[in-house]
């Protein structure tokens, strides 16, 4: 199976299970050490088929980031580094087959004549979204280490989403090696420039630089047609109506059942709107989730190595990091906990709090809303809080409504 943890997985087991993130960083260091490069996916540590991004850049820089560092460090970002930057004879399992053009271009251009849907071309558009976040995911930990240079040509790579971003119509649009929009081009189409999604999805995939595109397509805009998504989406479960699942809504505006989306929901706290973020996150949780029949696992579900369980649970909880960790200074999105009161015990070994506890006051299905926000009795004027500050342990306070509040 793949490694595509960096919204859930991996800062799941950051807060609350280090050992385990440190576990797994060892064993992809070994894989690396034996074979030369980090896997796509990997079973009893050989080379299996993935799903050709290969993230590993991201769950590795973020466990660097957040003070995870009992593995050898300099051999991870050797291994970091070339899942980034070296795009010659990549075999088969270690996924990323097309960074040479991304190195080339700073976008994967696109070729769909007479190729089938699983080849990596076309998949173009959806690879350097991906391979921009890694980059700006790999650059933090270059910085963090002293590799200026490193970090220079990791962030250049790291705006590759906005060269194939059609400012006409402010979306993510495939692009050709000579610089041009592909033709008859829908937005909904899915596997032509696209995997596991369409245009309508992807063109959110920019977390490591949701400012910028909250930007290019306005903050109002941006907000109205975000909250329309959600609407539209929720007659038909956040994925594809009659079922949910992996490839249930892969031509909707939003599936909840596959990567390329799990992050949208909480981009409303990037744009000035959290009750937004609060509201729909809520919704997914109650209205997604469940242990019916349609709701399990098992109903084409694409669990992937625990993405929608961790979801579930760090969303549950209401924090959320659309970075995945994996940046200079993290921190976690605020959003509306299900629970009254959440009590998460750290591990000393990695970090100096005890616990880290969150209590909504009077919470309940209509009161979903955040009226205010205290942590450690001083009230918050914005809804992040750094990774550091909830890892010294401490009391995050919230005081619950039924009336939306965006400004605190």
């Amino acid at each position: 199976m793949p490694i595509i943890g960096q919204w859930n997985l991996t800062q799941l087991w950051a807060l609350a299970y280090p050992e385990y993130l440190s576990d797994l960083v060892s064993t992809h260091v070994q894989v690396y050490k034996d074979a030369g490069w980090l896997g796509d996916g990997l079973a009893c540590s050989r080379y299996v088929s993935g799903v050709g991004t290969n993230q590993l850049g991201n769950l590795i820089s973020a466990a660097y980031l957040c003070g995870i560092r009992d593995f050898d460090v300099n051999t991870a970002y050797q291994a970091v580094r070339k899942n980034e930057l070296d795009g010659e004879n990549r075999p088969m399992g270690a996924g990323k087959v097309d960074t040479d053009r991304f190195l080339k271009y700073g976008y994967v251009p696109h070729l769909d004549e007479g190729l089938s849907s699983s080849e990596t071309w076309q998949f173009s558009a959806s690879h350097t979204l991906e391979y921009s976040f890694g980059a700006y995911a790999v650059a933090q930990m270059a910085k963090a280490m002293g590799h200026e240079e490193d970090y220079n040509t990791l962030m250049n790579l790291s705006k590759g989403w906005e060269r194939i971003y059609n400012d006409e119509s402010n979306l993510i649009q495939p692009k050709n090696e000579h610089g041009s929009f592909i033709e008859n081009f829908d937005p909904l189409q899915v596997w032509r420039g696209f995997q596991e999604g369409n245009a309508w999805q992807y063109t959110f995939y920019v977390p490591h630089d949701a400012k910028s595109l909250i930007a290019k397509i306005g903050a109002d805009e941006f907000t109205q047609r975000l909250d329309s998504i959600f609407v539209v989406s929720q007659e038909k479960i956040f994925s594809g109506g009659t079922e949910i699942g992996a490839f249930a809504g892969l031509r909707t505006l939003y599936n909840q059942g596959n990567q390329p989306c799990l992050h949208i929901s909480w981009l409303f706290d990037e744009a000035g709107r959290p009750s937004l973020t609060q509201k729909w996150v809520r919704a997914i949780l109650d209205d997604f989730y469940g242990t019916d029949g349609i709701h399990g696992y098992g109903y084409g579900q694409d669990e992937d190595q625990g993405q929608l369980g961790a979801w579930y649970v760090i969303s549950s909880i209401g924090l959320f990091d659309i970075k995945g960790l994996a940046d200079n200074n993290s921190t976690f999105a605020l959003g509306s906990p299900l629970f009254d009161k959440v009590t998460i015990r750290l591990n000393n070994d990695y970090y100096p709090g005890e616990t880290f506890v969150i209590e909504a006051k009077d919470n309940s299905k209509e009161d979903i809303y955040v009226k205010q926000y205290r942590l450690n009795g001083e009230m918050l004027h914005d809804v992040h809080i750094p990774f550091k500050s909830v890892v010294a342990g401490g009391q995050l306070e919230l005081e619950m409504n039924n009336e939306p509040v965006d400004v605190y």
